[in-house]
């Protein structure tokens, strides 16, 4: 007789069985409480993650190729680690409330969570979904790694979670025999002898089931602490990672003037696409400088002080009768030169003392000439080239004109033949889309001052028979000289007297074609030669007085 019918002799009646049995109904009914994700979420985070989710085709493809490469757990894992960023206070879920196969994803979460790179990380990512899906982004080659690093430990894993299931599949079985058994059992709770034996012998089954899956838990358990350490060091690397990516996407996003509540109005897809432009765009690398011209104009802004005289720091030209340097009213004392006074006070260039904090004059449009001939790639100081620092200035006069309440007109020029007209009006929203096509955009060829200057002046003629509106200001930002012709030289100035619109030049690398006598002097009320180009001051004195 062998062993099971011994112990069936020994125990056949139903109390008996169900004391024995009893363990392993609670090992069947426990198998159901065990959690695969390691975050805890409540059902409107796991709605945000499926959104971002459906809305990011890079984490699903991430998804997809870990999934393919170190099986479907791993997008449990990315569901974490958002989670993790996403949630401004994250709670992970004890490893005994994991299912075996997600134990590693517990430690791998652990390991990022309770890094002070990850708590700076959090700063930048919290409740922000792009943010957070951006950082499990940025993760990726390290999740790569710390997943290849855990390897051995998510194959044990993976077979105590088989083991754990065949443990819980032989406590059921354990549950059914004994279900039999109590259906045939006698009045007296005396069970068949078949029936016992099948009880005992699914309880022998259980309990070697259950051994083995304690046996593989301890093993999985093992190679996860010695993996452990090395998971560490590689989520403080991958939370550093992903910090220093967020925040240099936040600062391009600021250099292009993208304000954080635009981005949170922003859909995902449109953000993601936005983000990639700015940082493959023509101008990508000069963000920086873009940023620092800005917020050089911004101090400028700040600085102005209405209706004050301020520090004298130079001459200008200009109508304000206030202002005139002795010499010039000397003019009035001699006879034969009051007509000449006349006329340069009439034409707006009389010589003014000008000043620091002195009142803006200009009213009508700000609109910013930049020359985009094949000579504006060329490099200054720091790498900088002259197109980037071109359009840095003019793009901080962009924001000097929407602060002011005025239209902005960007024309980039060449040759005669080539122009570009991009309108940016006060009264509407200037769309980062708009201004980035104007500062990309580059034509080459040669240069020709008549066609953007006609340009600009018939916009501030349209302007003044619009809206009334003059005293316009136009800014020439170009790196060569060129000649004009009497007859357009002529019909410039009577344009420039009926509208009162004053002409700022900006000479980027090339000192001579600013020089006495050039046609840009000439044309100019107001002229000045840049040579450093990581120098963003050198024009700021335009943010004080346009």
């Amino acid at each position: 007789m062998n062993r099971a019918s011994n112990a069936s002799n020994a125990s056949n009646r139903l109390d008996e069985l169900a004391s024995r049995a009893g363990p392993w109904l609670g090992l069947s009914a426990a198998g159901a409480e065990r959690h695969t994700g390691a975050v805890v979420a409540d059902r409107f985070d796991r709605f945000t993650w499926r959104d971002t989710y459906a809305q990011s085709a890079a984490l699903r493809e991430l998804a997809g190729e870990l999934n393919a490469r170190y099986g479907d757990t791993t997008t449990d894992l990315l569901t974490d680690v958002f989670l993790a960023a996403y949630k401004s206070g994250p709670r992970l879920r004890e490893a005994a409330e994991m299912d075996p196969s997600r134990l590693v994803n517990h430690q791998l979460v652990s390991s990022l969570v309770e890094t002070r790179e990850f708590a700076e990380l959090r700063r930048e990512t919290a409740a922000d979904p792009y943010a957070a899906a951006m950082a499990v982004l940025a993760q990726a080659a390290a999740l790569r790694g710390m997943l290849e690093r855990s390897r051995q430990a998510r194959n044990q894993a993976e077979r105590a979670r088989q083991a754990r299931r065949d443990a819980e599949g032989a406590a059921a079985t354990v549950g059914e025999a004994l279900r039999r058994a109590a259906a045939e059992a006698g009045e007296d709770g005396t069970v068949p002898a078949p029936a016992a034996d099948a009880v005992h012998r699914a309880i022998e089954a259980a309990g070697a089931a259950e051994a083995a899956a304690r046996r593989a838990a301890d093993g999985a358990a093992q190679a996860l602490a010695a993996a452990a350490p090395g998971l560490r060091t590689a989520a403080r690397d991958a939370a550093a990672t992903a910090a220093r990516a967020i925040r240099e996407e936040a600062a391009l996003m600021r250099a292009w003037g993208v304000a954080a509540g635009e981005l949170e109005r922003m859909p995902f897809g449109r953000r993601a696409l936005l983000a990639e432009r700015l940082r493959t765009g023509r101008l990508a690398e000069w963000a920086e400088l873009i940023g620092r011209f800005r917020q050089m104009a911004r101090g400028e802004r700040a600085r102005k002080v209405e209706n004050a005289t301020g520090e004298l720091v130079g001459v200008t030209l200009g109508d304000d009768l206030s202002r005139v340097i002795p010499s010039e009213l000397a003019h009035l004392g001699v006879p034969e030169l009051r007509a000449v006074f006349a006329v340069r006070y009439a034409a707006g260039e009389l010589m003014l003392f000008d000043s620091r904090g002195e009142q803006s004059t200009g009213r009508g449009a700000v609109i910013a000439c930049v020359d985009t001939s094949h000579s504006m790639y060329e490099a200054g100081p720091g790498g900088i080239t002259r197109e980037a620092w071109s359009k840095a200035c003019a793009l901080a006069l962009l924001d000097q004109a929407r602060h002011s309440g005025r239209d902005f007109v960007g024309i980039l020029f060449s040759a005669a033949d080539r122009l570009q007209v991009f309108r940016f009006p006060a009264g509407e929203i200037a769309g980062i889309d708009r201004v980035l096509d104007f500062a990309e955009t580059f034509l080459g060829g040669g240069t020709s001052y008549q066609t953007p200057l006609s340009a600009a002046g018939d916009l501030l003629a349209e302007e003044f028979d619009d809206t009334a509106r003059g005293r316009g200001d136009i800014v020439m930002i170009t790196d060569d000289d060129c000649g004009v012709t009497e007859a357009w030289m002529r019909r410039w100035r009577e344009t420039k007297q009926r509208l009162g619109f004053r002409v700022f030049g900006v000479v980027v690398g090339a000192p001579r074609v600013g020089e006495a006598g050039s046609a840009l002097e000439a044309l100019c009320d107001n002229l000045r030669s840049v040579e450093d180009f990581t120098d963003v001051h050198a024009a700021s004195d335009l943010f004080r007085v346009i």
